[in-house]
């Protein structure tokens, strides 16, 4: 199979809920979501237990979904916590990795890329997919700190005043240049892992991929995600109702009362209770979220500013996904058997694994998006078309096959030369 056809603009950007609709991809995410997921569940219960609160009360408060905000706990319970949704970032980002190298297969024509050779493709280059955003990061860093000496020099009497007065367009360009590195900086959140998976940049050349993008393709990068966003959530709904309706039928089958009834109702009842749980109500509001540390100082409180700040953001992005989550729950009819718990229990498994397949397959929209925004933003900008740039992999069976061929012809003249001989 060739390549496949692009606009190499918007249109293209509509292909994505298509494309990510692959047991392939989805299951990627799953995967990097529950590796992602256990690590975070792990870390958030230790901090829960460092704050003082035990694993019994904490379960029957959280159950799946733990959370540290709203508990009074320790710097280092939040630094636990912190690493937690760190690790679970670090593997959607591998996934996102992971499902970009497919995407790029797939567009160039190959769908027998699978699933085991993305994954090993991301274990060789996992490097800049975690070391690229924290070297921008780094930068900005290096200029705040570089900023604060020349501060402390503007406090020398009389030579302060007329450094800073000399010094300002020099301090005033750094400046521009440190905000600029922010944008840069959610840029590469976003765009490493397509970068990563299609171009197999470095991690200096994935920073600098960054900054290209940032500077040349501002507006293209706001209008697709004004496209790509959207139908991410129409195409999760879409799932979703499918995934409802599915559940739905089978507890018309089953729940008659000619067959499981009852007994259905009560299965049924307890796993939805412990998947599909009233988590959200209990989340708390933002107001009664306890700084991070009880010693007042100013940057202290900034951080705890930026935490409430950042907290504001999930929970609206949280409220957003669960509202494109199939509604799976379900009330018990009666008291539960000892063979009805542990069926619920099982079958909880399986309704978690629904509902991580409807969120896998948003993600699994948005990073096919960015894949295909990066294909677009090369060929706009460099007039580089990577559906005809060879990759790794294929230069790879090149090399191969002409070693191949090499060790043919050296063979057929020996086997001349012995002729020869005789």
């Amino acid at each position: 199979m060739g390549p496949m056809n692009l606009y190499f603009d918007f249109r293209d950007i509509f292909k994505a809920p298509r494309l990510a609709l692959s047991g392939k991809k989805i299951w990627i995410f799953i995967v990097g979501n529950l590796a992602g997921y256990t690590l975070y569940w792990i870390f958030t219960y230790l901090s829960l237990a460092m704050s003082g609160i035990s694993l019994s009360d904490a379960v029957a408060k959280y159950g799946l979904y733990p959370c540290l905000f709203g508990n009074d706990a320790s710097t280092l319970a939040w630094i636990i916590y912190v690493i937690g949704i760190e690790a679970w970032v670090i593997a959607i980002f591998m996934s996102c990795t992971a499902v970009a190298r497919v995407t790029l297969k797939q567009l160039k024509g190959n769908d027998f890329f699978s699933a085991k050779d993305a994954w090993q493709y991301v274990y060789k280059h996992w490097h800049p997919v975690v070391f690229a955003p924290i070297s921008v990061a780094l930068i900005i860093l290096f200029f705040l700190f570089f900023a604060a000496i020349f501060a402390l020099l503007g406090k020398i009497p009389i030579l302060g005043e007329f450094l800073f007065a000399i010094l300002y367009l020099f301090y005033f360009f750094g400046s521009v240049f440190t905000v600029y590195t922010l944008f840069v900086l959610l840029v590469s959140s976003i765009y490493t892992p397509a970068i990563v998976g299609a171009y197999e940049e470095d991690t200096m050349g994935t920073v600098f991929q960054s900054y290209s993008i940032t500077w040349s393709q501002p507006w293209r990068m706001i209008l697709y995600h004004l496209i790509l966003v959207p139908i991410a959530l129409i195409g999760v709904n879409i799932l979703a109702w499918f995934w409802k309706a599915g559940f739905q039928l089978i507890n018309y089958v089953f729940g008659c009362d000619w067959f499981m009834g009852e007994k259905l109702d009560n299965v049924l009842g307890y796993a939805s209770s412990l998947v599909y749980a009233d988590w959200m109500s209990r989340m708390p509001a933002i107001a009664d979220i306890t700084p991070v540390t009880e010693i007042s100082s100013t940057i202290l409180s900034t951080i705890s500013s930026l935490a409430q700040f950042i907290y504001i953001g999930l929970t609206n992005l949280v409220e957003l996904l669960v509202a494109g989550l199939p509604n799976l729950s379900y009330d018990p009819a009666g008291e539960l058997s000892g063979t009805e718990t542990i069926s619920g229990i099982i079958l909880s498994i399986a309704f978690f694994l629904i509902l991580l397949s409807v969120l896998s397959y948003g993600l699994s929209i948005l990073s096919v998006g960015e894949t295909i925004m990066f294909v677009i933003f090369k060929k706009s900008s460099d007039d580089d078309n990577l559906l005809e740039r060879k990759d790794e992999d294929e230069l790879e069976e090149e090399n191969d096959e002409t070693n191949f061929d090499f060790d043919d012809d050296d063979s057929e003249s020996d086997s001349d030369g012995e002729s020869e001989e005789e």
